[in-house]
């Protein structure tokens, strides 16, 4: 018998980013996919295309300095991901 609690449905935001020579992050929104395997799908895709080929690697931001790359972030729906003010310095 379930508890009755279903887990929470996530969605998949694949970025990339490429750093720029004044050390600024360029970072494209490249889609939003309903699993990881998909997200990889579409790096797969996109990763010999101009600009993507320079940089053509999934990025793990726990291990890797390097910040360029294909980066894959699950976001599960319904939740905030933001729950802090910001400040404009």
């Amino acid at each position: 018998m379930s508890s009755g609690v279903r887990p929470m449905p996530s969605v998949f935001v694949l970025q990339h980013c490429h750093v720029l020579p004044t050390d600024e992050d360029d970072v494209k929104v490249i889609g939003v996919y309903a699993s990881r395997r998909d997200a990889e799908a579409a790096v797969e895709r996109l990763r010999l295309q101009p600009g993507f080929i320079d940089h053509p690697r999934i990025v793990d931001p726990e291990a890797d300095d390097d910040r360029n790359g294909f980066y894959i972030d699950e976001y599960p729906i319904g939740k905030d991901h933001w729950t802090e003010g910001y400040v404009t310095v």
